[in-house]
């Protein structure tokens, strides 16, 4: 029997992780071109990149449900695309055949090999592919390695082995590759520790003389076995491989890459074959010249005469061009030269249409286009003749001097929230619901960006109108014309009409009645335009430009329709063979199209007792002469149904079908849009009402019935709609407080809403013209248009430059400013980075103060202030054991950019920040308190000194004033107002201060108040919850009636969470994450917490025993999820207009989710058993057991899986009726897609 808790809640990704881990280039779809596999998270998804448009395009992306350890390509001769192999946490080898028609990834293999989960000992952690495609090796972190064997089976199946065990104990792994030897035995090179003779040594003196090896191990594929075939020492920093090509031509061997080193070798070789880079150093005014940098991503490319180079990058950005001299397949040196600086990178692909796409570590993924090959450049080029093999040898090292991008040029670049640091759901700027704002990136690349719910738009054209339009519509003058010729205006009491050509200019002498407002144009028949004015109907035939170039039109008959006296026209509706108008008496009357295009009106007509709001017609379905329904909204809140076709008794106008509405309907349209039935399309008829909600239902082609209908509030104001085409698709423009797209997704073919990012607009109509299409719209005196370039992405970004890597984010509401903490690790201050320079420009004199002539020092390296590099581009100076701190204020809503920074000087990090309301004084202004550490170190945690720095606030809001500074004993990491004084959280102990003349003045105190170190504070009237480091949260009272105040514990968690961030839903509830991904939700017991209220004195809380080293009573666990990210902020919030509170939360590699609580016990039992069979009729990609991946470290409670429930969309129709038909209920599949809609439609987006 399903159970139903007091607490049961619907996970969903809103936003799908940006963190990229890994991206591969092959062709997968099997069209000659190239695509991108990238890796995030635990989705998997294909790029393709067309020179043509000059940007991504995501072809697929699907969630795996599991840890994507590594990814792999691999083609057996003979094969036509690439096929792809994933190594997981579920234990199994899986490879995949993407089948671009189905849309869907392909499983050909499902090999078991080991344990489910993460471990040391599971093979997966690396995996490596021959070439050629003949061999897998997947390896552990430790002793373990396997070996498939890939084999043609017939003409497209391909057979997997047995594995083949390579196992060595005691031995560590650390990178993993498949050699390139044509088609001899498939080879693979590994780095290896074996630490057997440290394992045994009491002394600890032998782990100084282990050594890393470069190992070769060959598969002998006439023997069916694997066995290490030789191996050598290598420097002990050494920590990747790349393959270098072999083959008859080519020489085949690797690089191996350690610290400030890169040496060619390859199997049997001696001494002598082994050649030997240092890796270049910047040269820079503020560089430390005896810093080594280490290589972290590259990539080989192979030209097509045989020619190959690689392109290796370090952790500064820099990326160098590195090529093998090797005549006659023997290598006589390899040769290094700086290329270009880009983006730190996880990985780096370059395409053969030209261009190089960097999964950038943070920021932004960009796409570049290859200008030039690098030889151009005057940069130096060092060769390995300049150094030793031996890397403990002397040597002169290497520098080059950074420069602007000249080999690479930026193409696009794909937004990513990766990494988010901390995250505020917000509306400062006062519009229909809230945005998502978040601090991004490390760093000099770190941002602060506002998320919206919003579909982004390309401007075409804006250009001003003699006054104010209503209004706006576009026609085609014949039947055949591909093109639209005129734009029709209706401005105040008169008409405009206007003539697309080269310019557009107003047109004359087309027929159109002027002096009046226009309720609606068509074209009309054949060759005829019709215009439907309040006064009656105008019908103007054969409308012609003779002269393209002049705005002046002929036309041959001009013919008007008048309605009954002292009536007039309200509403109307058209297509090209029919008109329906509404009189003000309440008749409907209706026309249709004649043999020689005139209009024809019908015998019959509707008379309803109400007034007629509105009125639509479909288009003409392909085939027929005409539609055969039309829809009426009336003002008795009601949606009529009228047939317009005859029935079997020859009648037209009849009712077929009413829907009832809450408010009255405003506008009404029917078209045909893309979903998922049999025939891929059907009619939706689109209700508009005067209280801003829109509802759109499907109205059946032959009977006219109204079914499977959606509810969605867009705003405040009634609504109005306009039928357009958006990025090739039929849609329509919903406008009211705001303009909305209603479109059908391109993926999972389901109606989606989303608000468009443009100026408000009241008119707009589909614009074709010969240049481009796109939408028409009018906004005051303004006419615009504008396009939708891609429906895939409904949020949309604004981005503002931060300093350094941001760490805390705190907002101002009132007056919409912001104020982020910031600080680098091993970064020079800007004091430092100025003293520097102060010297070196004395250096650059030549005389010192006491009038000595100076020498080089080693951090000035003789340059001038102008050779100091752009941070933007370059990042910022390193120094060990040093910090880069600042406070910047933002404001987002109107000068949209930093307003203010206070840099910290004296190698001070600020840790905490928080807004203070300070009940002492007479300032309403709250003040800015932010927690700062002298010369912090993380392992192990300490500083010199630790403070809390007060700021005041200007009325502005825009700048910050010093006031004091209060030391404090320990690093204060959490800081919260609270009952007008501030709560500090320093190492074990939580303190109350109040604001003094020259320093904070302590009210309260508690020791030890938790195990290991306070990391966040969250409160609800005189509670306090405080979060550890690694031992959950434990709830506070705190009572004020006393002398001193006191703060105390009461009760706490059962289970040791490393928590990263907490939110209080309730007083009794809190919400939580930890660095682990997981997120939960505690409870507190409701005597307990009704005990800890009682007393004034809380003397009964402090007789009672604490238990087990902590407080005297525990928490109770109401959810349990696995997230797989970890949350670094979570809000209890809106965001929608109009719609409910949920939990949403924003995780480290860019994710953004919601948690949305069910209201209806139904519903949730019907998600419960749809979840559950979707776990076993559609098992995960990656092999994993999607119940324990969704309870990864703690069984998952009271949480359903919205990721996994939302896959029922994109399955075929008969699997989603195999699969509605098991549950209990009733259910429909319509009614179950319904269900899923809702959940995400009316919560989140």
């Amino acid at each position: 029997m399903t159970s139903f808790s007091s607490l049961s809640l619907y996970s969903l990704t809103i936003k799908p992780p940006s963190a990229t881990q890994d991206a591969i280039s092959g062709d997968f779809i099997g069209n000659g071109k190239q695509q991108i596999l990238t890796v995030n998270g635990s989705r998997l998804a294909i790029l393709e990149v067309a020179r043509r448009q000059k940007g991504f395009q995501e072809l697929y992306s699907q969630d795996v449900f599991g840890i994507v350890r590594r990814i792999a390509k691999f083609r057996l001769a003979g094969g036509t695309k690439d096929l792809i192999v994933i190594s997981t946490d579920s234990g199994r080898l899986v490879t995949y055949e993407y089948l671009p028609d189905e849309q869907q990834f392909k499983t050909v293999h499902f090999e078991t090999f080991g344990k489910s989960g993460v471990r040391r000992v599971v093979p997966g952690e690396y995996l490596a592919v021959d070439p050629k495609g003949r061999a897998i090796m997947v390896a552990s972190t430790e002793k373990n390695k396997l070996v498939y064997i890939l084999t043609r089976s017939g003409q497209t199946d391909i057979a997997i082995s047995s594995p083949l065990e390579a196992h060595k104990p005691h031995t560590l792994m650390f990178c993993l590759i498949g050699l390139d030897v044509g088609y001899d035995n498939p080879m693979f090179a590994a780095l290896e520790l074996d630490y057997s003779s440290a394992e045994t040594d009491a002394t600890g003196e032998a782990v100084n003389d282990l050594h890393k090896e470069l190992v070769y191990y060959e598969l002998d594929l006439g023997l069916n076995h694997i066995v290490r075939k030789w191996s050598e020492p290598v420097d002990r920093t050494a920590h990747t491989l790349f393959r270098v090509p072999g083959g008859p031509n080519a020489p085949s061997g690797v690089l191996v890459c350690g610290e400030d080193n890169i040496t060619y070798r390859r199997i049997f070789n001696n001494k002598s074959q082994v050649h030997r880079l240092a890796i270049p150093r910047r040269e820079a005014a503020t560089e430390d010249p005896n810093r080594k940098r280490i290589i972290v991503t590259g990539t080989l490319y192979t030209l097509k005469g045989g020619d190959f180079f690689y392109l290796l990058q370090t952790e500064d950005g820099d990326v160098f061009k590195l090529t093998v001299a090797a005549p006659g397949s023997s290598v006589e040196k390899i040769m290094i030269k700086y290329f270009d600086t880009i983006p730190l990178a996880t990985s780096i692909c370059i395409l053969r249409a030209g261009f190089v796409f960097a999964a950038c570590e943070s920021g932004d993924r960009t796409l570049y286009e290859l200008e030039s090959l690098g030889d151009e450049t005057d940069d130096p080029i060092f060769e390995s003749s300049q150094f030793p093999v031996d890397p403990l040898t002397p040597y002169d090292p290497p520098f080059f001097r950074p420069r602007p991008l000249s080999n690479l040029t930026p193409v696009e670049s794909m937004p990513s929230l990766n990494p988010i640091m901390d995250m505020v759901v917000a509306n400062p700027t006062l519009e229909d619901a809230p945005q998502v704002y978040t601090v991004n990136g490390s760093g000099s690349r770190s941002t602060f960006r506002t998320t919206r719910n919003a579909l982004e738009v390309l401007d075409l054209i804006e250009s001003p109108l003699p006054q104010n339009a209503s209004h706006v519509w576009t026609t085609k003058l014949t039947a055949e014309d591909e093109t639209d010729t005129l734009i029709v205006l209706c401005l105040h009491s008169r008409t405009l009409v206007l003539k697309i050509g080269d310019e557009v200019e107003e047109a004359s002498n087309t027929g159109f009645m002027l002096e009046t407002n226009t309720l609606g144009v068509q074209q009309f028949g054949h060759d005829c335009v019709i215009q439907i004015h309040p006064r009656g109907i105008r019908h103007i035939q054969s409308i012609s430009f003779p002269d393209e170039s002049q705005p002046a039109a002929v036309h041959v008959e001009v013919t008007d329709w008048e309605p009954p006296a002292h009536r007039t026209i309200v509403a109307c509706a058209t297509n090209n063979r029919q008109v329906a108008i509404a009189l003000s008496s309440g008749q409907i009357l209706y026309f249709e199209c004649d043999n020689d295009g005139s209009l024809a009106m019908a015998e019959e007509e509707i008379a309803v007792e109400v007034t007629v709001n509105c009125l639509a017609i479909p288009e003409v379905p392909e085939g027929s002469v005409r539609a055969f329904f039309m829809a009426v909204g009336c003002s008795d809140h009601t949606v009529r149904i009228y047939n317009l076709s005859p029935d079997m008794d020859g009648n037209i106008l009849r009712s077929i079908s009413v829907q009832g509405l809450s408010a009255q309907p405003s506008d009404l349209t029917i078209n045909t849009m893309s979903d998922k039935s049999p025939r891929g399309y059907s009619q939706y008829l689109h209700i508009g009402l005067h209280s801003g909600v829109y509802i759109r239902s499907v109205l059946e082609e032959m009977t006219g019935e109204i079914g499977d209908t959606r509810r969605r509030y867009l705003g405040p104001g009634a609504i109005s709609f306009a039928p357009v085409n958006a990025a090739g698709e039929p849609a329509v423009l919903a406008m009211g407080s705001r303009p909305w797209l209603a479109y059908t997704h391109p993926r999972t073919s389901v109606l989606q809403l989303t608000p468009i990012n443009y100026t408000p607009f009241k008119s707009a109509w589909n614009f074709e013209g010969a240049q481009f299409k796109g939408i028409i719209c009018v906004n005051g005196n303004e006419l615009r248009i504008f396009t939708f370039e891609a429906l895939q992405d409904n949020t949309t970004f604004e981005s503002i430059p931060l300093k350094y890597t941001p760490r805390k984010l705190v907002n101002f509401h009132d007056l919409g400013t912001f104020y982020v903490i910031e600080s680098d690790n091993n970064t020079m201050g800007a004091d430092l980075r100025k003293s520097i320079m102060e010297l070196n420009k004395a250096q650059e004199n030549g005389v010192d103060d006491a009038g000595d002539t100076k020498t080089n020092g080693d951090m000035s390296n003789n340059h001038s202030e102008e050779d100091v590099l752009s941070p933007a581009d370059f990042g910022y100076p390193r120094k060990q054991g040093w910090w880069a701190s600042c406070i910047q204020v933002v404001d987002p809503v109107s000068e949209h950019a930093v307003v203010d920074t206070i840099e910290l000087t004296e190698n001070r990090t600020a840790v905490s920040v928080a807004l203070v309301y300070f009940d002492a004084g007479d300032d309403k202004m709250p003040y800015l308190a932010v927690g700062t550490a002298t010369e912090l170190q993380y392992s192990p945690l300490r500083c010199s000194q630790a403070s809390i720095m007060l700021y005041k606030i200007s009325p502005s809001g825009k700048k910050l004033e010093f006031l004091h500074e209060t030391e404090m004993s320990d690093i204060p990491m959490a800081l919260l107002s609270f009952k007008g004084k501030l709560v500090v959280g320093s190492g074990t102990d939580l303190s109350l201060y109040d604001r003094g003349t020259r320093a904070l003045l302590r009210k309260a105190l508690t020791s030890n108040c938790v195990t290991t170190r306070i990391m966040g504070l969250k409160t609800q009237g005189s509670r306090i919850i405080v979060s550890d480091q690694s031992q959950s949260v434990t709830y506070v009272v705190h009572k004020e009636q006393v002398y001193p105040n006191r703060l105390i514990p009461f009760v706490d968690d059962t289970v040791p969470r490393h928590t990263t961030c907490i939110e209080m839903l309730d007083y009794e509830t809190t919400v939580g994450g930890d660095k682990f991904g997981n997120i939960w939700i505690v409870r507190c017991p409701p005597k307990v917490s009704e005990a800890s209220d009682e007393s004034p004195d809380g003397l009964n809380l402090l007789q009672e025993k604490g238990y087990l080293g902590g407080a005297p009573k525990r928490l109770d666990l109401a959810a349990h999820f696995f997230v797989n990210d970890i949350p670094v902020s979570i809000q209890r919030t809106v965001l929608l207009s109009g719609g409910e509170m949920v939990i949403f939360w924003a995780g480290l590699q860019g994710t953004l989710g919601a948690m949305i609580p069910f209201r209806s016990r139904r519903q949730h039992k019907m998600f419960q058993q749809l979840e559950l069979q979707l776990r076993n009729d559609d098992k995960p990609l990656s092999g994993r057991d999607h119940l324990a991946y969704r309870g990864y470290y703690t069984p998952v409670k009271s949480v359903i899986d919205g990721d996994l429930v939302e896959r029922f969309l994109v399955l075929s129709r008969d699997k989603r009726e195999s699969i509605v038909g098991q549950l209990t209920g009733n259910w429909t599949s319509e009614a179950v897609d319904e269900a899923i809609w809702n959940m995400r439609g009316l919560y989140a987006f």
